[in-house]
Order: C-alpha cells, then sequence, then structure tokens
C-alpha cells in the first residue's frame, strides 16, 4: 500500500476511534487467545449501561441482549468493520478471503483495530456455510449478522449459544447506514455509531462536490465472464453496490430498474443477444485479467453495450478496490472514495464526450 494510502486508513481510523471507545486490550496479535481480544467494559465513551436491555428485530425473529456484550463474534464481511468502527474488537469474524490481506482480513479493518489496541480476531472459514463449532469455541454472548447470508436453520443453531441479530430483510443487502445503526444499539453505542454515521456521511458528500459529473448518470454495475459471453450479467438496485453509486448522485439504468421490478434477485442476467438494448451512462465490471476488457470490446454482441462502445467503462481488476464496493463500510468507504471514485469519475467523463460526438454528428 502507499504511503497515502496508508496516512488516509490511519487517518479516518483516527477519527473513527475519537467516536468509540478505548476499552479493548492493547497490544497482542492474530496468535492471542479468543479472551483477549475481548472488548473489555467501563471508560471513556464505552457502552451506555441505560442502552440495556435491548430487543433487535430481524428476518428471523427478535434479539433481546441484556448488557454490554463481552465477546462478539460477527458474521459476513461487513459486521466485523461496523464493531470495530465504534471502538471495539470482535473475538470472531470470517477469513476475508477476497480483496483481503495476508492476515485474512483488510488494511482498513487492521489500521482502525490498532488505533485503538483492539487484538485481531479470531477467523474462520465460511465458504461452506457458518462454522457452528468454531463458532461455539469462541463462547460468543453476543453475534452479529446484520449483513450476512446467515439462514434460518443456522440462526436457530447460533441462538442456543448467544443472541443473533441477521439481517432485516435481505441476505447481504442491508445498507451500510442501518447494519452500523443496528450495531451501535446492540453495543450500547448508539451515540457513537450516530458520529461515526455523520462522519461517513460527510466523506461521501465530499467525493459528490469532488466530482459532481456524477450526478444524475446512469450505470449498470454488471459482470460478463471471459469464458461464456453469452450472457450479461447484472446488480439491482437490492444490491450494496448499486446502493453506493446512488448515494454518489447517480442512478440505475433504466432497463435495470424495470427488470429489477420483476424480481426480488439481486443479481440477474440477460442474453448478450440484448446488449446493445443495456443504455446507460456507464458500465461497471470485475476483471481479473486487463485482457478481458479486449474481450468484452472486440466481441460482436458484449462489445455493443453502449457504455463499453463509448469506452465508458470501468472494470476493476484489485479486488480490494472491489470489495469497498461490495461491502462498504465506514472503514472502506474513504478507501473507495479516493481509488475507486475516480475511475468512476473518468468514466463519466468518456460519456459526456461521447454525447456530445453523438450530438454534433
Amino acid at each position: 500500500m502507499s504511503r497515502l494510502r496508508t496516512a488516509l486508513l490511519a487517518a479516518v481510523a483516527a477519527a473513527l476511534v475519537l467516536t468509540g471507545c478505548t476499552t479493548g486490550p492493547t497490544g497482542g496479535s492474530a496468535a492471542q487467545t479468543p479472551t483477549a481480544a475481548g472488548t473489555g467494559a467501563g471508560g471513556a465513551g464505552g457502552a451506555d449501561p441505560s442502552a440495556y436491555p435491548v430487543t433487535l428485530k430481524d428476518a428471523f425473529g427478535e434479539a433481546t441482549i441484556t448488557k454490554e456484550p463481552q465477546r462478539i463474534v460477527t458474521l459476513g464481511w461487513s459486521d466485523a468493520d461496523h464493531v470495530a468502527a465504534l471502538g471495539v474488537a470482535p473475538v470472531g469474524a470470517p477469513k476475508v478471503t477476497w480483496g483481503g490481506n495476508a492476515n485474512l482480513s483488510t488494511d482498513w479493518f487492521d489500521t482502525q483495530l490498532e488505533t485503538f489496541g483492539g487484538v485481531r480476531p479470531t477467523r474462520f472459514d465460511d465458504a461452506d456455510g457458518n462454522p457452528i463449532e468454531e463458532i461455539a469455541k469462541l463462547q460468543p454472548d453476543l453475534i452479529l449478522a446484520t449483513n450476512s447470508g446467515i439462514t434460518k436453520d443456522e440462526y436457530d443453531k447460533l441462538s442456543k449459544l448467544a443472541p443473533v441479530v441477521a439481517y432485516p430483510t435481505v441476505a447481504y443487502g442491508t445498507p451500510w447506514r442501518d447494519s452500523l445503526e443496528t450495531i451501535g444499539a446492540a453495543l450500547g453505542r448508539a451515540k457513537q455509531a450516530a458520529d461515526v454515521e455523520a462522519r461517513t456521511t460527510a466523506a461521501l458528500d465530499a467525493a459528490k462536490a469532488k466530482f459532481p459529473q456524477l450526478a444524475g448518470k446512469t450505470f449498470i454495475y454488471g459482470y460478463v465472464a471471459p469464458t461464456d459471453l453469452s450472457q450479461i450479467g447484472f446488480y439491482t438496485p437490492s444490491d450494496l453496490r448499486p446502493q453506493m453509486l446512488t448515494e454518489l448522485g447517480m442512478k440505475n439504468a433504466p432497463f435495470v430498474e424495470e427488470k429489477a421490478s420483476r424480481s426480488k434477485e439481486f443479481y440477474l442476467t440477460v442474453s448478450a443477444e440484448q446488449a446493445s438494448t443495456l443504455e446507460a451512462d456507464v458500465f461497471l465490471t470485475y476483471i481479473t485479467e486487463d485482457s478481458e476488457v479486449a474481450v468484452m470490446t472486440k466481441d460482436p454482441l458484449v462489445g455493443q453495450v453502449p457504455a463499453i462502445r463509448s469506452g465508458a467503462l470501468v472494470a476493476t481488476k484489485d479486488q480490494k478496490v472491489g470489495l469497498t464496493m461490495s461491502s462498504p463500510t465506514p472503514l472502506s468507504i474513504p478507501y473507495m472514495t479516493e481509488l475507486f471514485v475516480p475511475l468512476v469519475a473518468a468514466a463519466a467523463d468518456k460519456a459526456d464526450k461521447a454525447d456530445k460526438a453523438d450530438a454534433a454528428r
């Protein structure tokens, strides 16, 4: 990571922790025991004792938390960020295998922990579902899954270990503000959560002001598999990626809005034969190799997507940058505004040039 990025993340982490607490243990490493990773209690900026008991509802039921939790396990890749943004270190969290660092974590999460002396959580593999037995060994007194894919069966089993706060409506589709506010309530840190939310919103507002060309631009956040050019996938407004772009002033393409109105899915596909009808100012996608851009643009069907044809394409190869969009949090959003938003703004500029060229014909 460049010095600029490191400085940015450290500055953001320092600002966030001022709104949280510093009750976590100091020092430590990933090799320490789960007990050492506990949040601790008391201290300036800690939980509000009057916040308990609190009952939080979710898609599967409700959880009542009677006192400040000391051993928090998080599910989903963004829940741990929200906990850390409030100055608390979870004792367990999933391994971040896509976009993560050598610690199977993220740079912004690790930087935040260092700011208040939090110990890295035990990382478990959730590729085949949430590992109930491993989570049980961590002896949690609260399990947070506000932006996860937890199933009803897992919810029922985990609820026997500790109160579980799942997503409110849609798996993996909880906006960052909702997760932050819910977790703030669960941790007795509603005021700190409000402060973090205000700071994060200000960062987004600053990005909008810096890149006014984003305002009103339509987009499709899609995916084209280089090994199968017969279809084009796209994320619907219920997904966090489009939600983040709309926070920056952009709009879902009418095509996406129309298709999403008839489906509850977060991701849909259409035949590549419809490529020329996918009208949008900007097309965003993921790639694993730079050569995939040429594969898309030269394909006789996919290459007819208007935004791809005009060059208003954002093809993200850096998984860390991609993760900031798929799992936006108060910790990752500043990273996103520095590294991802400028790419989108450049594509928006190309869309404007293409429109002017068309008008001049």
